[in-house]
């Protein structure tokens, strides 16, 4: 087992520390965060081990695990690595590209491993529907949350789309070649609602949309690719594939089967693989573990969180020069 730590025992990292403890792959041996009084509270209702000085707890683990702001994502990193501990990094990776490439050098030159918290990867919809992903042309995907004021003080790009960019690229085996971006701010000083339209050099686009000033949450995205339609209810944990594919020779009473305006004739199935019901964070926590023990590739690599992050920034600059 990995001895973890934990530093940033907010909302989120409150969740990171249940997990932490229930997990098969970590020894939790405590906590950091800078506000003194939370982290007694914690430390007297949940019995976690508070650290008061983060020096002290980075000594006696192996892995830490950083739930921070993202303003302070590079100074823990960074203090990881130089202190030879692997850790895993909440979404965004950083505030900025070349905070990113700092946190990936340093990686690399003390040999540590990293993984960055983009946790839809682990959706189990999204799990069982990518099998059937194979070169998407157009994604559609919508992501509406109901307002809530904390997160507001970041704009929408970097609180909620940065999870669908992360999806597109993990999906799209090709670069992008063009941003177009609009968006407003309705309640807060950044934007609250954010649309997004990228363009790759293979010809696949990607629609993007993102509120959090939403009547109603929803987290559903659409792939389309030659022969096949693949929806994914990211909320609901559900999906659906829709496969056209050449009229069989014996067509059964109950064979969905359509004709084009040329005459020829497809096959409609429809397939609705099992989803297996799981906790999504606990799984990435756990996937980074096994990574380290058993020398397996991480699945989302910190080169792949900056790049999230990189066309992140490229949105927001884009709905900023149309101010």
């Amino acid at each position: 087992m990995l001895k973890a730590g934990l530093v940033g025992a907010g909302h989120l990292g409150k969740i990171h520390l249940k997990l932490l403890q229930q997990s098969e792959k970590y020894d939790l041996i405590g906590f950091y965060d800078s506000d003194e009084e939370n982290g007694k509270k914690l430390e007297e209702e949940f019995g976690y081990k508070f650290f008061q000085s983060f020096e002290e707890l980075i000594n006696q683990i192996d892995l830490l695990d950083i739930v921070t702001p993202t303003f302070a994502h590079f100074e823990y990193a960074k203090k990881a690595i130089q202190a030879g501990k692997h850790f895993f990094i909440e979404k965004p990776i950083a505030r900025s590209l070349e905070e990113a490439d700092e946190i990936i050098r340093l990686a690399q030159e003390y040999k540590v491993q990293g993984q960055v918290g983009h946790v839809e990867r682990f959706n189990p919809a999204f799990t069982a529907a990518k099998p059937y992903i194979q070169n998407p042309m157009f994604l559609e995907i919508h992501r509406l949350a109901e307002f809530n004021p904390r997160g507001t003080d970041v704009p929408v790009v970097l609180d909620l789309m940065i999870h669908d960019l992360d999806i597109v690229l993990s999906l799209v085996n090709s670069k992008v070649k063009e941003i177009h971006a609009s968006g407003v701010a309705v309640v807060s000083n950044t934007p609250d609602i954010a649309n997004a339209r990228i363009e790759f050099e293979n010809g696949c686009v990607a629609n993007v949309t993102t509120s959090r000033i939403s009547m109603k949450n929803m987290r559903k995205s659409r792939f389309f690719q030659k022969d096949a339609y693949v929806s994914i209810d990211f909320l609901e944990k559900k999906a659906e594939i829709i496969r056209i594919k050449e009229v069989p020779e014996q067509v059964q009473p109950f064979d969905m089967i359509i004709e084009n305006a040329e005459g020829e004739k497809k096959q409609i199935i429809f397939q609705y693989p099992d989803i297996e019901n799981n906790n999504s964070i606990l799984d990435e926590l756990d996937s980074l573990a096994d990574s380290i023990e058993n020398n397996k590739s991480i699945k989302v690599t910190l080169m792949q969180g900056r790049e999230a992050l990189r066309v992140a920034l490229e949105v927001m600059r884009q709905i900023e020069n149309k101010k």
